[in-house]
């Protein structure tokens, strides 16, 4: 089959779906606890470094921007430099992690397991750079839904990974370390040259697009199905591992979506070759050669002359905004101050998921069912998002900040929920704050294109997802560490009760609550602007 960019898509696909290995660290982190003896506090500052790993992705946006140039096709780069350089990382970080685990290696201090952490999960950003860049690329005019399916990868990943462990290693969390240093090395190396960048085609890249989502959501919900199962029954080994098999069917059938999209864009195109330019400097170029916007009589909703003004010269420059210059906006720190609340608050509670649990009396199992879970709504809020706000930005003008400060919103309250810690509450609060938690990796890699440009958006977006971990370390280590060590009690410095965690969620859901209203500002700064992208979408699909 000849690549094209729908089989890069289905490449990228599988890859996010097997090597985003974060959201599992509830999994392992047990027995990082047991064999290392850490405290809580500890185990909260090895997960902060996993944060800074898997958020701190400003290196392979350089490396993205440094291989993808017009001229890396005399050099035979692309984005499987990234690919290649996130797959060293992983296997590297997971190893060691596991060499140390089985007393292979004298147990290390504490940082060196920490920078073994960080490598693990900073093979992400490479990953997820390489998928998400390429994508939007390809892509241009449904980037919120790309980012969405791509994005909403990441979510699933937990909850496939689970279904791993639990069918081929359940119990043997040392294992489970090991696998997760082969198997996304493994995957992404046999992918990667697959993922680049294509000329884009006048096909009806919505309607395979929505195929795309569907199979999506028919993976997310049966992956609902089957931790459903898990929990009412007992299942024979038989039944996880048909159950798994039916899931790897499901995995591949994206490629059936592939397929027919190509054979529908061949009678289009007398070929399909591979370039190494952004497509959107080309649209950006069309734009410049059309009427612009402001000036036409043609746009019956255009702003007023001074308004428009003002926001075209913000989209003129945003097409080339390097990292320094966008650092320079308000709009830049308005969303890094978002994201240091939502993501940071996202991250604090999943990485403590397993000990809220604990305090509160659930099982092993139970616990492992949340992770899935939470992988699930991460899922479904990263898809929601970049799906929705297509949506509403096309069809009602709704700026995309708005959706964010509306997201960070309903997050606050599933902290407060948390924080109550009666009986079923950490399954609902767990659902609010998964779902928002994933809306926020969605929309925010997305509003980084539109308003800086995605010649650098991987550098940016990933330069702002720093904030994660920043407000993961204050959250986690700072306030949930500090609190439950202080509540703790007994040689293997543990705390039951709702005591535990109470105060720590009531200030987490504060801080969610004030990136809200700063989400809130960024979208009144950003009304006029989006409003004129929507405009510019409309002139350039008549165009074509």
């Amino acid at each position: 089959m000849e690549s094209n960019k729908w089989i890069a898509t289905v490449a990228s696909i599988w890859i996010q779906c097997i090597c985003s290995t974060t959201s599992v660290y509830s999994i392992y982190s047990p027995i990082l606890k047991s064999t290392q003896d850490y405290s809580q506090s500890t185990l909260d500052t090895l997960s902060v470094f996993k944060d800074i790993g898997a958020n701190a992705g400003t290196l392979s946006g350089l490396l993205y921007s440094a291989v993808t140039p017009s001229s890396s096709r005399l050099i035979g780069c692309g984005p499987w430099v990234v690919h290649l350089a996130g797959a060293i990382q992983c296997f590297v970080g997971y190893f060691l992690m596991w060499l140390s685990v089985i007393g292979v290696i004298h147990r290390p201090p504490v940082l060196v397991m920490c920078v073994f952490l960080l490598v693990a999960a900073h093979s992400l950003t490479f990953f997820s750079t390489a998928n998400v860049v390429t994508a939007v690329q390809n892509f241009p005019d449904y980037r919120g839904t790309i980012v969405g399916i791509i994005k909403g990868c990441v979510g699933l990943s937990g909850a496939i990974l689970v279904q791993v462990y639990q069918t081929t290693l359940k119990g043997k969390q040392a294992n489970f370390l090991l696998m997760l240093a082969l198997l996304p090395t493994l995957v992404s190396l046999l992918l990667m040259c697959l993922v680049r960048v294509y000329q884009r085609s006048r096909g009806d890249d919505k309607k395979h697009l929505n195929g795309f989502s569907a199979v999506a959501l028919i993976i997310a919900a049966y992956l609902m199905i089957i931790l459903i199962l898990e929990n009412v029954f007992t299942l024979p080994l038989w039944a996880r591992i048909l159950t798994f098999v039916l899931l790897l069917v499901l995995l591949a059938s994206p490629l059936r979506i592939a397929t027919k999209a190509q054979s529908e864009d061949s009678p289009r195109l007398s070929h399909t070759s591979s370039i190494d330019e952004n497509p959107l400097m080309e649209e950006s170029e069309d734009f410049s050669a059309t009427e612009d916007p402001i000036e036409s009589n043609e746009v019956p909703s255009e702003p007023s002359h001074e308004e428009a003004t003002s926001s075209d010269k913000m989209l003129q420059d945003g097409e080339n905004l390097n990292l320094l210059q966008a650092m320079r906006t308000v709009n830049f720190w308005l969303l890094f101050i978002s994201m240091l609340c939502g993501m940071g608050s996202g991250l604090a509670t999943i990485n403590n998921v397993s000990q809220i649990g604990e305090s509160l009396g659930y099982t092993t199992m139970e616990i492992d069912t949340l992770v899935s879970l939470w992988s699930i709504w991460g899922f479904v809020g990263r898809f929601g998002a970049g799906y929705g706000s297509d949506i509403l930005l096309h069809t009602r003008g709704w700026a995309r900040p708005l959706l964010m400060a509306i997201t960070l919103a309903a997050m606050t309250a599933g902290h407060v929920i948390i924080a109550i810690g009666l009986s079923g509450n950490l399954y609902l609060g767990s659902i609010l704050v998964g779902v928002c938690f994933g809306s926020q990796s969605s929309l925010m890699p997305t509003i980084t294109s539109e308003i800086f440009g995605v010649v650098h958006m991987g550098t940016i977006s990933n330069t702002i997802a720093i904030a994660g971990p920043v407000g993961s370390y204050v959250l986690s280590v700072r306030v949930i560490g500090y609190i439950y060590d202080k509540e703790a009690s007994g040689e293997q410095n543990t705390c039951f009760g709702t005591q535990c965690f109470m105060l720590s969620f009531l200030i987490i859901a504060s801080a969610t609550l004030f990136g809200s209203f700063v989400a809130l500002a960024l979208f009144f700064r950003t009304k006029r602007f989006y409003k004129l992208v929507m405009i510019r979408r409309l002139q350039h699909s008549a165009l074509l």
